[in-house]
């Protein structure tokens, strides 16, 4: 007797590729319901920065997994992947497909490839190591990292500050390392189909227009006075993922002063650039992924035929 395993879509692209006004109309066509895999949309406050659907479109489209946090709080690959297990098993009891949207590739390899069950972030320890880095500088804390798990140093760039820290706080809370920890590693997605299609411009070229385009557009939007109000609060700062986020850094920056107008214009651009250079290096090395060029008149029957099949 044959078993049919439930059905997950994930669309996939680089940053500005036009990922959510695609999901947006294949949710009017299909049984779907879409779940957010983002790691800067997770934040309330953080929505031109992050392009986040405005109201409308979350009426017409409504998107899981955003607008849960303060940006104050801290978000790991290993809450998300329980989050967006949790929301899975919901849309598929409700008899809708779920449509995983996003760019944040981490994110999509813990569910798909695995992450190990790593402990929660402790503020303390957190607190802790960044006290020291303050002192020593991140450097000096990859060399630290190199000494007791150097695997993982060899992983990370000796300036990831936001990956030096969680692989050292690992060890800190277990005293084991968060490469043994990755080692005894299981896919959460071997029970599903799950049918991965990459959205992007087939031209780098265009793809640099789109961005350096959509920044300009969330200026126009805003994106200058969202990040003030955020800056204003007084207990956000440069270290937390909400503000490393790319665009909300360099604005911060330009905030406090350290850059001029015309800098943080350009520094936001080239900063988006090298994500999206990031992104299409994860899915170029993706199992079973189809790729769908974003500038195509006729992307929206792509992806469907790709959904129907």
């Amino acid at each position: 007797m044959t078993t049919h395993k439930p059905k997950i879509i994930c669309l996939m692209g680089p940053t500005a590729s036009g990922k959510t006004p695609l999901a947006v109309e294949l949710v009017q066509r299909f049984p779907l319901e879409i779940i957010s895999v983002d790691s800067a949309m997770v934040y309330r406050g953080m929505d031109i920065g992050t392009a986040k659907p405005d109201a409308e479109t979350l009426k017409r489209a409504p998107h899981r997994l955003i607008d849960m946090l303060d940006p104050k709080e801290a978000y790991s690959a290993g809450q998300f992947r329980a989050d967006a297990l949790r929301e899975i098993n919901d849309v598929l009891t409700h008899g809708k497909i779920p449509l995983l949207v996003g760019g944040t590739m981490l994110y999509f390899r813990v569910l798909q490839q695995g992450i190990a069950d790593l402990p929660k972030a402790d503020a303390k320890v957190r607190a802790d190591l960044l006290e020291r880095a303050n002192h020593e500088g991140w450097e000096a804390l990859h060399h630290y990292l190199a000494s007791v798990d150097p695997e993982a140093a060899a992983r990370i760039k000796p300036r990831d500050s936001q990956r030096i820290q969680r692989a050292l706080e690992v060890f800190m809370l277990t005293g084991k390392t968060i490469t043994s920890w990755q080692q005894n590693d299981t896919n959460p997605l071997s029970g599903y189909d799950v049918v991965n299609i990459a959205l992007a411009p087939q031209d780098r070229a265009r793809l640099h227009q789109r961005i350096e385009q959509r920044f300009q557009l969330m200026l126009e939007l805003g994106f200058e006075q969202e990040v003030r109000g955020l800056h204003a609060r007084g207990d956000l700062s440069p270290e937390l993922p909400s503000i490393r986020s790319v665009g909300y850094r360099q604005m911060w920056e330009y905030l406090a002063g350290e850059t001029n107008f015309s800098e943080m214009n350009a520094k936001a651009v080239a900063a988006t650039r090298q994500l999206a250079k990031r992104q299409i290096t994860w899915l170029r090395s993706w199992p079973e992924v189809t790729w769908v060029d974003a500038d195509n008149e006729n992307v929206l029957e792509q992806a469907a035929r790709l959904i129907e099949r």
